[in-house]
């Protein structure tokens, strides 16, 4: 007689093949045998009770950025499963490997209106790669197999509604098997020699050449600066990825459009050539950022991607590491100077001298950026900052001082308010023994504060700092620019750090420059999770995506007044460098 095995706990073998650490939900009565097969195999798998699906689709999400693994999370038949998509679209949008278990009533109670029944394969169709129903107890490993090895093959959601008798029904040991074992990462296509040579003619002739540096670098920061120093080219960076150049090196000019610096715009604005590797940009044609008559070399690993955001001169269908280190190692000696590249780089550090005057602030209510002086200087060199959305993204992009031992993660093209909690969860559950800070606008905190409760059941020492000022911040900055009346966007304020007390958090109030110094402090000496409450302006940031700082373009008196309200007397101008480095 064959060896018997129950179907769930042959399922939860599978993700154990396929090196799942995590799996991340709450509870519900269709997923009940599911739940037991987790108790019984709890040494092998660890389950996160989170107190909302969402955060816990969210923190899935976070864990696949984070780690380039498939993330795991579960909801029961109906809200259960509703509570998910915001987390699963998110995983889709930024182009992750991420498997959503579904509940669903019995199978004897299926098509019959039972209780919280719902027909959830057409609700996920749109959000996933791979969506199916268990039909038999049987199937089920092997279509978690599939499911998997369809996810990474995708980058995307892989859903799988499981009837809740299935679960503990017994099965053939030898019935399935797991291939999670036999995977690995796919062979990245090589780059063409005659293409990179196409390249290079474009290059040389080039007078305001840039690299925009995406995801698709990640793990080439070498490469990325030996291409920038070798051609004299400036760096401009997808805001996920932050970190992979580190911010101290000099021809990095981060960001562009709005959560962005203003040397990163005014470059893009000049660039006569785009070297586009491993990129994406989502605003490329509704806010014209890359021009229609510059030059455009596309280099990515995903043919679906050439072209996608502009015109493309030559197309290199290939590794982006690879690739960067071919153009060096064909165009032999490096280029001696260039104007504009010399005329970037001192923009930039015009740029970090301005940033840091407000860096030094005292003032209350506080500046988001003396709260960011602290946590660079308590950052511990290996951090993994879980970014919400809002203006901490653009403040986290501007003031994070990275390198690329450190992780940044954000909800990129979703750009969901929430993300920063389930993030923080799912990285300190991913990597334990590194320090995690949870960046979040007190907006986006009260959506999803619940799951505080989660960091502290684990004991989780976060660090979740809360820029309160009482308003939606970004969307207000929308409705100026929009010329709208300022409407729903404040609200009432909350102690934040007594609500972190209450739930069993440490909760510390900052309304000071000496309170915000001794948080930190405090901070690094507690070891479940700080809630650290401050109070800031809601005085706006400047918009480098709507500079008026040009006397071509703007009258004195337009100049004048943008200086003066976001005290940018000092800001110089690139097309003033370019001029003054061409000489």
């Amino acid at each position: 007689m064959s060896e018997k095995i129950k179907a769930s706990i042959a399922m939860l073998k599978v993700l154990q093949d396929w090196k799942v650490e995590n799996v991340y939900g709450l509870p519900g009565g269709s997923f009940n045998t599911t739940m037991r097969a987790l108790e019984s195999e709890k040494e092998n798998i660890n389950y996160i009770q989170v107190r909302h699906e969402e955060v816990g689709a969210l923190a899935a999400a976070a864990e696949a950025k984070l780690t380039g693994k498939v993330g795991v999370v579960f909801g029961s038949a109906g809200p259960g499963a509703t509570h998910l998509f915001n987390g699963l679209y998110d995983a889709q949008q930024d182009h992750v490997p991420v498997l959503a278990l579904i509940g669903q009533v019995a199978s004897s109670a299926m098509n019959m209106d039972s209780f919280q029944e719902m027909n959830e394969n057409p609700m996920f169709a749109d959000v996933s790669v791979y969506n199916r129903t268990v039909m038999t107890p049987e199937s089920l490993p092997r279509v978690i197999d599939q499911a998997i090895r369809t996810a990474y093959q995708y980058k995307g959601v892989a859903v799988v509604t499981i009837p809740n008798d299935y679960g503990w029904m017994d099965i053939d040991m030898d019935s399935y098997y797991a291939s999670g074992h036999n995977y690995s990462s796919p062979i990245l296509p090589e780059p063409d020699d005659s293409k990179i040579k196409d390249a290079l003619a474009l290059i040389k002739e080039a007078k305001r050449p840039v690299l925009f540096a995406g995801i698709g670098t990640k793990g080439a920061t070498d490469e990325v600066i030996a291409f920038s120093e070798h051609f004299k080219m400036p760096v401009i960076i997808t805001a996920i990825n932050k970190g992979t150049v580190p911010d101290s090196y000099r021809a990095n000019l981060g960001s562009t459009y709005r959560v962005a610096t203003k040397p990163a715009d005014e470059a893009i604005e000049a660039a006569d050539l785009v070297v586009f590797a491993g990129a994406d940009l989502p605003f490329a044609q509704t806010k014209k950022i890359l021009k229609p008559n510059m030059k455009f070399i596309q280099i990515d690993i995903d043919a679906s991607k050439i072209g996608k955001r502009h015109a493309v001169d030559v197309a290199l269908l290939s590794d982006a590491k690879k690739t960067l280190a071919r153009f060096v190692e064909l165009d032999g000696a490096p280029v001696e100077s260039r104007p504009f590249f010399d005329a970037t780089i001192e923009d930039m550090a015009n740029w970090r001298e301005y940033l840091k005057k407000f860096e030094d602030k005292t003032t209350t209510p506080l500046q988001p950026a003396a709260v960011f002086k602290e946590i660079n200087k308590h950052a511990t060199g290996d951090d993994i900052f879980a970014i919400d959305v809002g203006n901490v993204t653009m403040n986290s992009l501007r003031y994070l001082d990275m390198n690329p031992k450190q992780k940044f993660t954000t909800s990129a093209l979703f750009a969901t308010m929430g993300y920063g909690m389930g993030a923080a969860i799912a990285a300190k559950s991913a990597f334990p023994d590194r320090q995690v800070f949870n960046l979040v606008g007190d907006g986006a905190f009260a959506m999803v504060v619940q799951d505080l409760l989660t960091q502290v059941k684990y004991k989780q020492h976060v660090i979740n700092v809360v820029f309160s000022n009482q308003h939606f911040g970004f969307i207000q900055d929308e409705q100026e620019d929009e010329g709208q009346p300022f409407y729903g966007i404040d609200f009432n304020d909350a102690d934040w750090a007594q609500v972190g007390n209450a739930m069993g958090a440490v909760g510390i109030p900052v309304s000071t420059h000496d309170e915000l110094v001794a948080a930190f402090e405090k901070a690094e000496s507690i070891e479940g999770p700080v809630v650290i409450d401050v109070k800031i302006t809601d005085e706006r940031a400047i918009p480098v995506e709507d500079l008026a700082v040009d006397p071509k373009r703007f009258s004195a008196e337009e100049i004048a007044a943008f200086r003066k309200r976001y005290e940018a007397e000092d800001l110089l101008v690139l097309d003033d460098l370019i001029e003054k480095y061409s000489k």
